[in-house]
């Protein structure tokens, strides 16, 4: 599930409701030392499963702490500058997502991009695909196979954490499997052996993970932990929520592994005196089911499966000693992989052709829903790909190659996306094209244009943001694209405010009105209360008044009255000669 901004007022007014239901009270919660806890675990959290650490092969723990500390050392897991409510924070919490080539994970509106996992399962697949490949593209694909993208100590680390998410993958299956026939306690048995669990009759095995999300969490370093606020379970790392992002009614795995921080490069366990890390539970806006608290050992996992994470929420409750995770996921890619994104680039451009002899440029079809989805992908590509990319600095390409290539290509349509904005401009404001086609046209170019102004603003304060600032070089946010105004490798200015006002004022003289720009998201609707006549309104754009003080007058009382009524943006009161 993802969240928007109206989600998050609503998730902030059913906690205020729900802290107001309490009144100052607590819910109950229980641990397994308490009477009932099983039968709690069973009757209110079914989709909940434990595979204790003796349930896992001794060398697959060796091999997947070893990787979380190498990835840990190498610098792969970071704080992520996050959106919440219209302002930046840095998360708590460091993370890196490692999963298929070329899939991404979005989360408090920011876009995370895999390290890819290194598997003899992903080369066969990449092998497979080269029988549908000329031969050209089949050779250019092996020489890049071939260049490795990260060095072998993070290849080794990355397969390593494939591994983990095939056991997984088939742990989860076997579940599904055996929870058909029977029924029994959530804890899932040791040794390999068939799991028990209660699954609800007919729901889809969903469990082949695309990705997985790594965190890490130091409770030492973690400042003003918040209390847990409705059960009083303790300090919590992560607070309630439901993971985002994910196809429903699919499982999520999680894989825990406790240490000392000060050992954490020798993959040293906890001390057995230290409090645990532990799982918290709880019905989603219910305060008449009790929560539940599982503790987690070294090695430890936990299935969240069917809709679980739909009907209920957890939370992360910290421990004493610094803690990995690694989250495994089937994340709902399907407006989130470069192929995706590519195919989208080429369904833009196809509407754009150059004359191999001059070079010239031009647009195959000037239909407002052509021009439309153009628009609509331009934007996508900026703002979704190329902008959440840059704004993580350099650290993708400082231990992992991957994308490199990929994102020029992006970049690369994204130029010729501004290419296609530039002739849409064009004809809209030629004055030899007839009349409704120019205002077809600056109808379907007005709202993205505003979108993109408000994007751009929003995404170069936020690069220069006091938070930003703080981050180290290789991990400060980077506005990119940008460009100066002049530049003569870029067909359109960075700063879209004059093309904006020209094409509110374009469709002001072709007759569309107040209520057709209003409706349309232009910057110069105004309140109705002071919308004027259209005929007043035709009167006031032809009166050129002009001041005999003034050598070749001014256009005043047009722009005043303009301005007053709503009609005319404060950046165009300027002097007209």
């Amino acid at each position: 599930m993802k969240r928007s901004d109206s989600s998050e007022r609503e998730k902030k007014r059913k906690r205020q409701k729900l802290l107001q239901e309490l009144g100052g009270q607590r819910i109950p919660f229980l641990s397994p030392a308490d009477s009932g806890f099983q039968q709690l675990w069973e009757s209110s959290y079914p989709g909940l499963v434990l595979r204790r650490a003796d349930g896992l092969p001794p060398d697959l723990h060796g091999r997947v702490q070893a990787a979380l500390c190498s990835l840990r050392g190498r610098g792969c897991l970071l704080r992520d500058l996050v959106r919440v409510r219209g302002r930046d924070v840095f998360t708590s919490v460091s993370r890196a997502l490692l999963g298929l080539p070329g899939y991404t994970y979005r989360y408090l509106n920011t876009r995370l991009f895999t390290i890819p996992w290194h598997s003899e399962e992903v080369e066969e697949r990449k092998e497979g695909e080269q029988e549908d490949k000329s031969q050209g593209e089949a050779l250019e694909e092996v020489e890049n196979k071939d260049k490795a993208c990260c060095d072998q100590e993070l290849r080794a680390a990355c397969k390593a954490l494939w591994e983990l998410n095939h056991f997984f993958c088939k742990d989860v299956y076997r579940i599904e499997e055996a929870s058909d026939h029977e029924q029994g306690p959530k804890e899932a048995e040791a040794g390999g052996g068939s799991p028990q669990a209660q699954c609800s009759k007919g729901s889809p095995v969903t469990a082949q993970f695309n990705v997985t999300l790594l965190n890490y969490m130091d409770p030492t370093t973690m400042d003003q932990l918040k209390e847990e606020p409705y059960y009083g379970m303790g300090k919590m790392a992560v607070g309630w929520h439901h993971d985002e992002n994910l196809v429903s009614f699919s499982s999520v795995a999680v894989y825990n592994y406790s240490c000392q921080d000060d050992k954490v490069e020798g993959g040293s366990s906890e001390d057995a005196g230290r409090a645990p890390w532990r799982l918290g539970l709880k019905v989603a806006w219910d305060i008449n089911t009790p929560g539940l608290a599982v503790p987690l050992q070294t090695g430890d996992c936990y299935y969240l499966r069917d809709d679980l994470n739909r009907t209920h929420q957890h939370c992360v409750l910290a421990g004493e000693a610094a803690r990995f995770s690694s989250t495994h996921r089937v994340a709902e890619c399907s407006s989130g992989t470069l192929e995706y994104i590519r195919r989208r680039c080429e369904e833009a451009l196809e509407n754009m052709s150059t004359n191999p002899d001059t070079g010239a440029r031009n647009l195959h079809s000037l239909s407002p829903s052509a021009l439309q989805l153009s628009e609509e992908i331009h934007n996508e590509v900026e703002f979704e790909w190329l902008r959440q990319y840059w704004f993580q600095g350099r650290r993708y390409s400082r231990f992992c190659s991957w994308w490199n290539k990929p994102m020029e290509e992006l970049e690369e349509s994204w130029r010729e996306m501004e290419s296609m904005t530039q002739l849409t401009l064009a004809v809209a404001e030629d004055d030899s094209c007839e009349e409704q086609r120019r205002k077809e046209v600056a109808e379907a170019l007005l709202p993205a244009l505003t979108e993109r102004q408000q994007h751009r603003l929003t995404w170069k304060e936020r690069c220069e943001s006091r938070l930003a600032q703080t981050l180290p070089p290789e991990e400060a946010p980077i506005n990119r694209p940008y460009w100066c105004d002049g530049d003569p490798s870029m067909p359109l200015p960075f700063d879209l405010t004059d093309i904006i006002s020209r094409v509110e004022s374009l469709l002001w003289n072709l007759g569309a009105g107040a209520d057709s720009l209003c409706s349309r998201g232009s910057a110069i609707c105004p309140p109705a209360p002071w919308r004027l006549s259209v005929s007043l309104l035709f009167l006031l754009s032809n009166v050129n008044l002009r001041s005999p003080s003034c050598p070749g007058g001014v256009r005043i009382f047009q722009n005043v009255a303009l301005f007053h009524a709503g009609l005319l943006p404060a950046h165009s009161m300027h002097v007209v000669a």
